[in-house]
């Protein structure tokens, strides 16, 4: 059968079709159970929530579906670099985004460098709530947190951009791990080297990863259907991981303008930018993407989201969209889907149809 895979084994799922866990307010218990319930492997980004706020969406997800699903923290939230962070620097970057502030007549935040790292007590709240699958991106967590995560029954997923990441997050006896390709949406979650010099495509990771690997290989980057999914396991993955297409359906936490802009024809313009960030991720072009280029320092993550939120919440109110960060995958000029559940049937039908 098609669907029997290593990951579906590991997971306990019938369908090796996982939603991409979305962080910044784009999940939502709603999807997460749509996906699962549907036989697939639903995921919540969590990486910007308290502890607290963990433990309360669980109670949410746990209402909605009693099928396995996957919680994901970001181990390195917080840039090295903000240490010590030259003020000079500082200055510099604020007067280069003063322009958009003074557009939308809105004063400038105070900032503080001053920025724990959320991760540890995050951790915490998921040993607490134990689900199936604890994701990962940006780094590998202690030995310590691992070994206590198999301890707990949780199956460890880790992320990687390039064949040394993979190789790193096996070397930790991690579960599985993603084939995180270039075209993907979101953030870049490269973690050995600048994502800047990580930017292999899904296709060609993939065969890498099988080629020098034992650990079951999720594929993710550019796949939104079910001819996608065939190719990647065609190639020898173990599951594909989907995000935009189910960024657009209506059980998503993404704004509708959001969702507007990925299906109108501006959407197919997607670019990599650290600009709205400090972190190089994948959306959809904008001003600020065009008019600060990659190359030009941008203060380092999260200082820089700081930077950029109340441009972002102002040119919400005032329908600046060009301003707005629309984060987006590639793939993205065939979506039509709005349920996640007409999608999900869709993807299983299509997907079974190639490989029979």
């Amino acid at each position: 059968m098609w669907n029997e895979t290593k990951i579906t084994s590991l997971l306990g799922i019938k369908y090796p079709i996982l939603l991409g866990p979305m962080g910044g307010g784009f999940s939502s218990p709603e999807l997460l159970a749509a996906i699962s319930n549907a036989g697939g492997l639903g995921g919540f980004g969590a990486y910007t929530l308290t502890p607290e706020q963990i433990l309360e969406v669980d109670k949410s997800i746990r209402l909605l579906t009693d099928k396995p699903y996957n919680i994901n923290l970001w181990v390195s939230d917080v840039d090295d670099r903000l240490t010590n962070f030259p003020e000079e620097s500082m200055s510099r970057i604020k007067a280069l985004f003063q322009p958009y502030y003074d557009e939308l007549s809105i004063p400038m935040p105070e900032l503080d460098t001053d920025i724990p790292s959320k991760f540890e007590k995050q951790v915490e709240a998921i040993f607490r709530i134990r689900p199936a699958v604890f994701s990962f991106i940006f780094g590998i967590p202690s030995i310590e947190i691992l070994n206590e995560a198999r301890r707990l029954g949780i199956k460890t997923v880790g992320a990687a951009t390039t064949l040394d990441e993979a190789l790193a997050l096996e070397e930790a006896n991690v579960d599985a791990i993603v084939a995180a390709g270039f075209e993907a949406g979101g953030h870049r979650p490269s973690f050995l080297r600048p994502a800047s010099d990580s930017l292999t495509g899904t296709f060609s990771l993939v065969q890498q990863l099988k080629a020098r690997i034992k650990t079951p290989v999720i594929a993710a980057g550019g796949i939104a259907d079910g001819k996608g999914i065939a190719a990647m396991l065609t190639l020898g993955a173990d599951a594909a991981q989907l995000g935009t297409a189910f960024m657009v359906t209506d059980e998503s936490n993404a704004a509708e303008v959001h969702k507007a802009r990925i299906f109108s024809d501006e959407g197919k313009y997607t670019v990599l930018s650290k600009s709205l960030t400090g972190r190089m991720g994948r959306m959809v072009r904008n001003r600020i993407t065009e008019e600060v280029k990659y190359e030009t320092e941008v203060l380092p993550f999260p200082l820089q989201a700081r930077l950029v939120g109340p441009l972002r919440e102002a040119a919400v109110a005032q329908g600046k969209t060009d301003m707005i960060n629309f984060w987006s995958g590639q793939n993205n000029v065939n979506l039509k889907h709005t349920k996640a559940a007409e999608l999900m049937e869709s993807l299983i039908t299509e997907t079974g149809n190639i490989l029979r």
